[in-house]
């Protein structure tokens, strides 16, 4: 293994137990009353929906063929993908199971510290890099090309919303829309990156990735407004019944 790949899954096991460490430090205002099954049900979807769906770009452009296990097996994955993948298949299976509690905000911090380290691994490895530059910042990863390190630009980008969190976190502002409000924030980031990075054209002058964080950001927003009116309903007062 080269010391590439050497970095890259140190730092993705730094994400990981970077992730725990903020989910037991910044937990949700009220946590959700889900019982041990439903939380492990929910992680579970979390995770499948999120590594089947990083894979999917990947797949698709293989020679092999989308049912041959080597491609799902081989390296390449998209974070961006992953990310509304495992949103998109939580909020099935709380459909599915009638889980009515919103759950996103003590997933917001670490998902963002997890982010913000896991980034890290890219740039070690030298992948996910961003098209020739010139300036002063840029970074030869092997190819004797001097690029954007775009893998840093998304680790700060992490970085700056985990503080964001931490600070509406602690003001309780926000409060069911902060995980919404950070991947609306990751999908406008995502879709001006682009312009920077090495990825083909997929629709017109948009890469299959932007393509994707608009449709996501899309969801999310009409999301936002339906909990929001949900939210408004459920904590009006009732009417007073008879009046002295």
């Amino acid at each position: 293994m080269t010391n590439g790949r050497l970095g890259y899954l140190a730092f993705t096991l730094l994400a990981v137990a970077a992730f725990f460490l903020a989910r037991r430090l910044f937990p949700a205002p009220r946590p959700p009353r889900l019982t041990g099954l439903e939380n492990l049900t929910l992680g579970l979807a979390a995770f499948v929906g999120g590594t089947l769906a990083a894979k999917l770009p990947f797949v698709w452009e293989a020679d092999a063929g989308f049912w041959d296990w080597a491609t799902w097996t081989a390296d390449g994955k998209t974070i961006t993908t992953g990310l509304a993948g495992a949103y998109l298949a939580v909020e099935v299976t709380k459909l599915l199971l009638g889980i009515r509690a919103k759950t996103g905000d003590g997933l917001a911090v670490p998902l963002a510290v997890a982010l913000a380290i896991g980034r890290l691994g890219c740039f070690v490895n030298g992948c996910c890099a961003g098209q020739e530059t010139s300036l002063p910042w840029c970074v030869n990863f092997g190819d004797g090309v001097c690029r954007h390190p775009t893998q840093i630009y998304e680790s700060l980008f992490h970085a700056v919303w985990a503080v964001i969190l931490v600070r509406l976190t602690q003001r309780d502002l926000l409060r069911y829309q902060r995980l919404k409000l950070y991947l609306i924030a990751y999908c406008v980031y995502r879709f001006a990156v682009e312009f920077i990075r090495i990825e083909p054209k997929w629709l017109g002058e948009l890469t299959y990735y932007q393509v994707v964080v608009v449709g996501f950001a899309v969801f999310l927003a009409v999301q936002w407004v339906i909990d929001a009116r949900r939210l408004r309903h459920e904590t009006v007062d009732p009417p007073a019944v008879g009046v002295r």
